[in-house]
């Protein structure tokens, strides 16, 4: 089949725009992008979550500071 031209485009878009219509199309424009925003918000809540659960933490064990980053968990016998 190919590529697709720019004229193929522009007929997907005028079809698209005669079903759905200018007005739905820029609802769901809008909510797309609060979406895209909502997830980059989560992600970066994300990782500071994971910062604050352990990762690069310092203990102080009988007077030693031991510093380090935990990689995986495992049970201590």
């Amino acid at each position: 089949m190919g590529t697709f031209s720019i004229w193929h485009w522009l007929i997907v878009l005028v079809i698209v725009m005669l079903v759905f219509g200018t007005k739905k199309l820029r609802n769901m424009g809008a909510d797309l992008g609060g979406a895209v925003k909502g997830f980059k918000e989560g992600m970066k809540d994300g990782s500071s979550d994971k910062s604050a659960d352990g990762a690069g933490t310092t203990q102080k064990t009988n007077g030693n500071i031991i510093e380090g980053e935990i990689k995986e968990k495992s049970k201590s016998a």
